[in-house]
C-alpha cells in the first residue's frame, strides 16, 4: 500500500555475493531510490536469498513466527514451540477424542494444543499476518476464539514447580480453553491418572543443556517409567528427548523411534509406545 514501510532482510549462500549486509544496503538504496519508505526494524519483510548465486526476492506474508499463536503470556525455560507440539501429537496418534496428560507441562503447550484440537480452533486465530497488510487483501472472517466445548476437564498438566502449574492455567484461559484443562502441582512419582477411559501421555522432561545438568536425568526418566507402569495401565505413552539412553531409561516398550526434529539446535525425536 502506498507509505508501507519496507523491511529487507538478506542472506548469501555459496554466492560471490557473500556479505549480507551489503547485499541487504544495496536493496535498501534501490528501494529508497524507487520512493519506497523503508524501515530497519518494523514493516513489511522484504526478504533475498542468495543461494549459489541465484537471488530470489520474496515478501513474508506471515509476519511474526506462525508457532506463536498469540495467546502465550509467559512461558517457561526452553519451551516447546507451539508447531512442533502439535506436530507431535498428532505424530502419536491424537485426533481430540481421548483424555491426555502432560506430567511436565512446563507452561501447557502440549496440553493447549491437544484441547485446542479437540475444540477445532485454529492455530492462528488470536493472531495478526503480514498479508493483511498487502494490497489484495480485503477482509477475512476471523475464526472463533474461544472453545465453546463444555464439561469435565479432558486434558491436563502438571509439574513439580507451583509457577508452571500456574503459567500453564493462565495460557490456557487466555487461549480460551481454560474450562478443558486442568493443571497440579505433584511430582512425577505421585502423578495419578484422572477418571474414565485411558489416552495419551505425553512428555518433554529436561534432557540436559539448557535447563539442567544431566546427571540425575536417568533417575528423573527411571520415574516417569515406573509411574507409567504402575498406575497407567491401558494408556499410550509419547517422550520427546535428545538422547535416547534417557529413553530407553524409563524401562518401557518403545516402537522405533520417530525422525530426528532440530528444535532451536537441539536434536530431538519422538518416541512412543502402544497401550502399557
Amino acid at each position: 500500500r502506498p507509505g508501507a514501510a519496507l523491511r529487507v532482510d538478506a542472506t548469501c549462500r555459496k554466492s560471490r555475493i557473500y556479505h549480507a549486509g551489503a547485499a541487504a544496503q544495496r536493496l535498501r538504496g534501490a528501494l529508497e531510490s524507487a520512493g519506497f519508505a523503508v524501515a530497519q526494524e518494523t514493516g513489511i519483510t522484504l526478504k533475498l536469498r542468495l543461494d549459489d548465486d541465484l537471488a530470489t526476492v520474496s515478501i513474508d506474508t506471515s509476519g511474526a513466527s506462525l508457532h506463536k499463536r498469540g495467546f502465550k503470556r509467559r512461558v517457561n525455560k526452553a519451551p516447546m514451540r507451539e508447531t512442533l507440539a502439535s506436530l507431535f501429537l498428532r505424530t502419536a496418534g491424537f485426533d481430540g477424542s481421548e483424555p491426555l496428560i502432560d506430567p511436565f507441562c512446563g507452561s501447557g503447550t502440549f496440553v493447549l494444543e491437544a484441547a485446542e484440537i479437540a475444540a477445532g480452533l485454529l492455530p492462528g486465530r488470536g493472531r495478526s499476518f503480514d498479508f493483511e497488510t498487502l494490497v489484495p487483501f480485503s477482509e477475512w472472517k476471523r475464526p472463533a476464539v474461544e472453545a465453546t466445548v463444555e464439561g469435565t476437564p479432558l486434558f491436563h498438566g502438571s509439574d513439580r514447580d507451583a509457577g508452571a502449574a500456574a503459567m500453564s492455567l493462565g495460557n490456557a484461559e487466555a487461549a480460551g480453553v481454560g474450562a478443558l484443562c486442568s493443571f497440579k502441582t505433584v511430582a512425577i512419582s505421585e502423578v495419578e491418572p484422572p477418571e474414565g477411559p485411558p489416552g495419551l501421555v505425553i512428555a518433554n522432561p529436561p534432557y540436559g543443556g539448557r535447563i539442567c545438568k544431566a546427571g540425575w536425568l536417568p533417575r528423573l526418566y527411571a520415574a516417569f517409567g515406573e509411574t507409567m507402569m504402575g498406575r497407567f495401565k491401558g494408556w499410550r505413552v509419547a517422550l520427546v528427548t535428545s538422547d535416547q539412553r534417557l529413553a530407553r531409561a524409563t524401562g518401557l516398550d518403545w516402537l522405533p523411534p520417530g525422525p530426528i526434529v532440530d528444535h532451536g539446535g537441539t536434536k530431538i525425536r519422538l518416541w512412543r509406545t502402544e497401550r502399557i
